[in-house]
């Protein structure tokens, strides 16, 4: 078992245009087990898809205090890069397009980038996997064939982040709103090959705003953030308190103080 540990964590975020510092965690604490699946939901700007960025290591966040650690070992002196080949993966709301490299050529270089430089993937053996992955997630071979992400739709994008966790086989995946703009359809099938993972070897992060999801990936742990922490943990019937309630209602039975009308999204 791998533990990823979030520690009393402090993020804030420098806007270099209107020269601007805000801070947006504010002593987050979080423990992730492989073979465990955590969901965290929240309002906007309340700071769920900056946790998912810092863990990963985006330079555009900076964390002031605290420590993210893997098996007790800090990461906050690792790059994006570094991170990746220690077992973490990150599937984004907005994957970028990338001109020149195709999917297969993409996801075959992170395959091979965790492995040891003398013994990359049999090639025979990556083509069947990736074959295998595609039918999960009702993908065309075509579609590999493709520049990264370029042209794809909304729905595409999200089905080869999955494909590309599918065939890399991260120790951690943390999936930043995997449901936002997906009709049903595309829903289960993304959720079938998050499924199709070995549980028992990862550990799965979910952030989303809605309980859908939750309806084909189930969760052990439900996390809420607000004001830049996690204020509650329960089981499935905190999601679906939130779904009849809203976030609102929470924050008053908690007695909090925390504005939730603020429209800028971390």
């Amino acid at each position: 078992m791998t533990k990823l540990e979030v520690k009393d964590l402090h993020v804030s975020f420098i806007d270099e245009e209107e020269e601007t510092t805000k801070e947006i965690l504010k002593g987050v604490n979080l423990i992730i087990n492989t073979g465990e699946t955590h969901a965290i939901m929240g309002p906007n700007g309340t700071g769920k898809s900056t946790l998912s960025e810092t863990i990963m290591g985006n330079p555009n966040y900076t964390v002031t205090s605290g420590d993210i650690m893997i098996d007790g070992q800090s990461i906050l002196d690792k790059t994006v890069d570094e991170r990746a080949r220690a077992g973490l993966f990150l599937a984004m709301q907005y994957p970028a397009e990338i001109k020149g490299i195709t999917n297969a050529e993409f996801i075959q270089a992170a395959v091979n980038a965790r492995r040891a430089e003398d013994d990359p993937e049999p090639i025979r053996q990556f083509l069947n996997r990736l074959d295998d992955s595609l039918k999960i997630l009702n993908m065309s071979e075509a579609m590999v064939e493709r520049y990264l992400n370029e042209g794809f739709s909304g729905g595409e994008k999200k089905r080869n982040e999955i494909l590309q966790m599918m065939m890399i086989k991260p120790k951690f995946a943390i999936l930043d709103e995997i449901d936002s703009g997906l009709d049903i359809d595309a829903l289960q099938v993304v959720s079938r090959g998050v499924n199709s993972m070995d549980g028992s070897q990862l550990g799965t992060l979910m952030i989303t705003h809605y309980q859908r999801i939750l309806n084909y990936i189930k969760p052990d742990f439900i996390h809420v953030m607000m004001g830049g922490r996690i204020v509650k943990t329960g089981d499935i019937s905190l999601a679906e308190e939130l779904e009849n309630n809203g976030y609102a209602a929470l924050r008053d039975e908690l007695g909090l103080d925390i504005d939730l009308t603020d429209e800028d999204v971390y």
